[in-house]
């Protein structure tokens, strides 16, 4: 029987670009950062409040 990992959401200290969302989603989700800055850079080309949920998101989540 294997212990279940669980994972918080979080903005690493040492991981970070700019406020360290993408790290901290990547993280969570087992996924590298730089995919998940890939992918909200390429978000950014659509139309759309991705700007403003980035922004939301670094307020919201906790920082280590």
């Amino acid at each position: 029987m294997t212990a279940s990992v669980t994972r918080r959401l979080s903005r690493p200290r040492n991981d970070r670009m700019i406020g360290g969302v993408c790290a901290g989603l990547g993280r969570r989700f087992g996924i590298s950062a730089g995919k998940v800055r890939l992918l909200a850079l390429l978000s950014c080309l659509l139309p759309g409040p991705q700007f403003v949920a980035y922004l939301i998101l670094w307020a919201i989540i906790p920082s280590e």
